[in-house]
């Protein structure tokens, strides 16, 4: 699937940064999804396409409420089950890869846990169980900023992977 994106938008979410640069992208994608994105409708994108989208998931669910939101949102085995880490590092976020293989070894040891239905008063308590995952919070908050802007460079380097670009 043709992912198209106005050049003019691009240069006016550049110049406010790198996150609003990749959010235009992000946003073309999730266009693409009348709901949740599917296995069937994550095929339509490309692995660049795939790994920027779950960048932006990723992103907004670990900055709003850490790593036990991102699972407890039900986004553990995409981003921990698939080459997201390892793409990341390719597109230059190799402090980024660390973090995710880190949190990853905790979601593998204990995802059965992580995966358990919980009610949103109890999500609470999840947060207590798995204190571990706080400092990695914490990491992130600290890396955001430089990791979003080695992606965001990778993508403008590469910019025909990711979407075609019109004037």
């Amino acid at each position: 699937m043709e992912i198209i994106i106005k050049e003019i938008d691009l240069q006016e979410a550049g110049r406010k940064g790198a996150m609003p640069f990749l959010q235009v992208f992000i946003d073309a994608y999730n266009k693409l999804f009348v709901e949740d994105p599917t296995k069937e409708t994550l095929a339509s994108l490309n692995g660049y396409q795939n790994t920027l989208l779950a960048f932006g998931i990723f992103r907004n669910e670990v900055r709003s409420g850490g790593f036990v939101q991102l699972i407890h949102n039900g986004y553990g085995p995409y981003i921990f089950d698939n080459p997201f880490a390892r793409a990341i590092r390719e597109m230059g976020a190799g402090d980024l890869s660390k973090l995710i293989y880190a949190a990853k070894k905790i979601y593998d040891a204990r995802k059965n846990e992580l995966e358990q239905e919980v009610e949103e008063e109890e999500l609470c308590e999840t947060y207590l169980e798995f204190e571990e995952f706080d400092v990695l919070d914490d990491k992130y908050i600290d890396m955001e900023d430089e990791q979003t802007m080695a992606i965001a460079e990778f993508v403008d380097e590469h910019i025909d992977l990711f979407a075609t670009i019109i004037k």
